[in-house]
């Protein structure tokens, strides 16, 4: 294994982090939060049309740019040093690749190279807090009771004469409030013969409700989708292993949210580090003191620590027989971002407090993002659930 980044690599990283730094600062960020859609449009198509950003891992013949999980992770850890609201992790991480994998002939050529151009952004609604346990990150996932189960609660799915029609709530939805396509994970079938399937909805169906939920991090928004006898497409067909390819789509979304997480986690750093160097007390750098620099130095080991993680579990999962290690990546990172972030904030003093400062934003995404795809320990009990580690050791 070469652990270099390729030239491309590099130039993705470095063009990405220029477009942002222009376009997506304090000022402008603060303004995409306060918009209807959390984000700012503009912004989208800038990184569609400069950098094909949405279509960075469809391929060319859909209209993408046919690079790898290891290249999107790169993009994203960008757009997490940034903290950008953008249609990204719903639309290229989430969405884009259940389409690919699932989606028949026609549905790929409708709909792909539009995603890739960044006409049409979309995202996966799946019932309740159930993200991870979809992608069988949490919980075993594979046995689809996320989907309501049969039961009352979840989304329902029943075949009509004129198609399918879905009932049912699905909260937390990832851009769910601006994405003009959902793809809606419903439980089919009745108790006896119950399956998951997936459903495409248009964003202006009869009968669909979409709420932007107040949530604690404002850079991540999401929303509450409620479905009334709304018509849905199916995607791909009925025999399709939909748990599967949520199982095989959860180690890239988690390789790629640890990327992100480690790109916040190393912008928390540098502006800590930074900061205690300009700020004075006992007339010398705060920085200067010994066990600040412990402090600091411990977080920056760890940031690393989870950066490698994160570069190896998007490796690996761009291999054909790479390992899956986005699940534990994803824990290390999301560990790490919390302890820089906390460190931050009380190196800062009583300006990280403020709300005029960006350091709460990054605080309340390391919060935020735990409460969504953790938590940590349940991100390392799956893992070492599908390793059998605990199998082995009872033996």
């Amino acid at each position: 294994m070469d652990a270099r980044l390729t030239a491309e690599q590099d130039e993705i990283r470095r063009t990405l982090r220029e477009l942002l730094h222009k376009r997506c600062g304090p000022g402008e960020l603060r303004a995409a939060l306060d918009t209807p859609a959390g984000h700012d449009p503009a912004l989208w198509t800038a990184l569609a049309d400069q950098l094909g950003l949405p279509g960075l891992a469809l391929p060319e013949t859909y209209g993408g740019v046919g690079c790898s999980v290891t290249e999107l992770a790169l993009a994203c850890e960008e757009t997490g040093r940034a903290l950008a609201p953008s249609p990204l992790l719903a639309t290229a991480v989430l969405a884009a690749p259940l389409l690919l994998a699932l989606g028949t002939d026609a549905q790929r050529a409708d709909l792909l190279p539009r995603i890739a151009s960044g006409a049409l952004t979309a995202a996966l609604a799946v019932p309740g807090p159930a993200l991870t346990a979809a992608l069988a990150l949490t919980g075993h996932g594979r046995h689809g009771a996320w989907a309501g189960g049969g039961r009352a609660g979840g989304v329902q799915a029943r075949r009509t004469d004129g198609g399918w029609r879905l009932y049912g709530e699905a909260g937390q939805v990832l851009d769910g409030h601006s994405a003009g396509l959902l793809l809606v994970g419903a439980h089919a079938g009745g108790f006896a013969r119950s399956r998951v399937l997936l459903f495409l909805v248009r964003a202006d169906a009869d009968g669909l409700t979409r709420v932007r939920q107040t949530t604690l991090d404002a850079t991540r928004p999401q929303a509450r989708v409620q479905l009334r006898d709304v018509k849905g497409e199916l995607l791909g067909c009925e025999g399709d292993d939909v748990l599967a390819a949520l199982a095989r789509l959860g180690d890239t979304v988690a390789a790629c949210l640890a990327a992100e997480a480690v790109g916040a986690a190393g912008r928390v750093l540098e502006r800590t580090v930074e900061y205690v160097g300009q700020r004075e007390q006992f007339g010398r750098p705060v920085g200067s003191f010994q066990a600040v620099k412990h402090r600091l130095a411990d977080a920056y080991v760890q940031v690393q620590a989870a950066r490698s993680a994160a570069y190896y579990a998007a490796w690996a999962g761009a291999a054909a027989d790479g390992e899956k290690a986005g699940g534990l990546a994803l824990a290390q990172a999301l560990e790490a971002l919390r302890g820089a972030a906390a460190e931050g904030i009380q190196l800062h003093g009583g300006i990280g407090f403020t709300w005029e400062h960006d350091m709460h934003l990054y605080f309340k995404r390391a919060a935020g993002d735990e409460l969504l795809f953790g938590p940590v320990h349940r991100l390392r009990a799956r893992a070492a659930d599908a390793a059998h580690v605990f199998e082995e050791a009872g033996r």
